[in-house]
């Protein structure tokens, strides 16, 4: 499975962002996706994750209200819109993949992209 993610850059504080994840090589149906985010210093993190039918997701509490996670079978992608940003929502966002259903820790997941970043500016 390679993974693509786009989307990321500068935004404004309380503005949004739309990131994609496009997957490629293998039935994507069958992966939970998952999206991370790791700020300079810190370790990586769970930010929220999806099931491979796309019918039951969780996210992490920092982004719960604020983030949208989806995906589109049909297309082979995942996105996670991101609105009311903050400035602690700085950092590179991940999407990653793992067979069948969601989980939260990152040795859980067996395919990552490359990053993309996303800054938002107070």
């Amino acid at each position: 499975v390679q993974l693509v993610e786009s989307g990321g850059g500068l935004v404004q504080a309380g503005g949004s962002l739309r990131l994609s994840c496009a997957s490629s090589g293998r039935t994507f149906s069958f992966y939970a996706m998952g999206w991370f985010r790791q700020a300079p210093g810190k370790v990586r993190e769970f930010v929220a994750a999806i099931n491979g039918r796309g019918d039951s997701t969780y996210y992490a509490n920092s982004v719960k209200g604020r983030f949208t996670i989806s995906r589109d079978n049909a297309a082979d992608t995942v996105t996670l819109q991101m609105n009311s940003l903050k400035p602690e929502d700085t950092a590179v966002y991940y999407c990653a993949a793992r067979p069948r259903e969601i989980a939260t820790p990152i040795y859980e997941y067996d395919y990552w992209g490359q990053g993309t970043q996303v800054t938002v500016s107070s």
